[in-house]
C-alpha cells in the first residue's frame, strides 16, 4: 500500500489536499503494516495495489455529484479494481449489480449492458466508495476491522463539507449506518435495502433512486447523471 505522502503515489490533488492529515495518522501507517504483512504472508490482495484508490483517483473531489457506498471489494480474482458494485471488463455481472441493472430498467427504462464495468459513472461525478479498500482473497470482510473504516469515514465527512448538493445512496444496513458523518441540510439522503439477492425484493426493486438523484441534481442547476452505461470497445 502507498500512502499520499509518497512521491510516486497516484492520488487525485484535491484528494491528496484533502486527507494529507488522515494519511499522517497512526491508524494509517498501522494498515500500511497490515497489507505488507499479509502480502509477504503470501496472501492475494484485492484490488491490485495501483487501484485500491481507484474511486478516488477516478473521481476527482470538487466533482463529485453522487455518492454511492459499498462494503468490500469483490473477492474473487480479475472482479475488483477499486469501485464499489464494478467489476472488470470480461468479468460476469454479479448478482447485486445485476438488481442495480433491474431497477434502472424499471426507473429510466435503460437496458443493461453487456458488462459490469461502471467506469463511466465515476467519470460523472459519481463516487463509488466501498469502506474497505482491500479484502483477501475468497476470504469476504476480511479486512474490514483492518484501519480502513475510519479513513472512509473521513472520505464521506471530506466530500459530505466541499460540496453542496450532493445525493447519497445508501443501500443497505452498512451503508445507512454512515449518514451520522453526512450534512442532511446541505444533501439529498437516499435510503433504501441493499441491492444483494437476499433483500433487493424488500424494497430496492422499485426505489427509484436513479430518477431522483437526476431530479434533485437538475433542480440545483447540475447536469444529471447519464446512467446508461456504454458497451465496451474491442
Amino acid at each position: 500500500m502507498t500512502t499520499a505522502n509518497d512521491d510516486h503515489i497516484k492520488l487525485e490533488a484535491g484528494w491528496k489536499d484533502a486527507l494529507r492529515d488522515e494519511f499522517a495518522k497512526p491508524y494509517m501507517h498501522e494498515l500500511r503494516a497490515f497489507l505488507l504483512r499479509e502480502k509477504n504472508a503470501g496472501k492475494v490482495i484485492f484490488p491490485p495495489g495501483p487501484l485500491i484508490f481507484n474511486a478516488l483517483n477516478s473521481t476527482p473531489l470538487h466533482q463529485v455529484k453522487v455518492v454511492i457506498i459499498g462494503q468490500d471489494p469483490y473477492h474473487g480474482p480479475g472482479q475488483a479494481h477499486g469501485l464499489c458494485f464494478s467489476v472488470q471488463p470480461g468479468v460476469p455481472v454479479p448478482p447485486s449489480l445485476q438488481n442495480i441493472y433491474k431497477e434502472l430498467k424499471r426507473d429510466l427504462n435503460i437496458d443493461a449492458p453487456a458488462h459490469g464495468y461502471l467506469q463511466s459513472w465515476a467519470e460523472q461525478g459519481v463516487l463509488l466508495l466501498n469502506t474497505s479498500l482491500t479484502v483477501e482473497q475468497a476470504n469476504a470482510g476480511s479486512h474490514a476491522a483492518a484501519g480502513w473504516q475510519p479513513f472512509t469515514d473521513r472520505v464521506i465527512e471530506v466530500v459530505s463539507q466541499h460540496q453542496a448538493h450532493l445525493v447519497f445512496l445508501l443501500w443497505g444496513n452498512h451503508a445507512q449506518s454512515k449518514a451520522r458523518l453526512i450534512d442532511p441540510s446541505k444533501h439529498l439522503i437516499l435510503k433504501s435495502p441493499h441491492p444483494s439477492p437476499l433483500s433487493a425484493h424488500r424494497g430496492f426493486i422499485g426505489n427509484g433512486h436513479f430518477g431522483r438523484t437526476n431530479k434533485f441534481l437538475v433542480q440545483h442547476d447540475l447536469a444529471p447523471i447519464e446512467w446508461r452505461v456504454p458497451e465496451l470497445v474491442g
